[in-house]
């Protein structure tokens, strides 16, 4: 089975024929990493295919990421919300909803 969680920087690389010959094993290699692969033909780069699970997870990371520096940002800006606040407001948001 393929490392799961590979070095950085290093990635797989397949011909569009891997594809055409062969789709369960290509589909499995897809399967047992999280890292997208590079599908090049006639030698050159052309796609980057993954996993439908691996994709939500990245695009999860992504959404968080960006939740993140926005958080340092009013962090940095001084835009801080006190602890009691911060509840009083989810509460309000999760009782409106019931």
């Amino acid at each position: 089975m393929l490392n799961k969680y590979r070095s950085p920087g290093v990635m797989i690389v397949r011909p569009s024929s891997a594809i055409r010959s062969n789709y369960k094993t290509f589909s499995k290699l897809c399967h047992e990493t999280d890292d997208p692969i590079v599908v090049t033909n006639n030698g050159e780069n052309d796609l980057v295919v993954m996993s439908h699970e691996a994709f939500c997870r990245r695009e999860a990371w992504i959404r968080l990421q960006f939740k993140l520096a926005s958080a340092d940002k009013q962090i940095s800006e001084g835009n801080l919300v006190e602890h009691e606040e911060v509840f009083s407001r989810l509460r309000e948001r999760v009782h409106g909803k019931l």
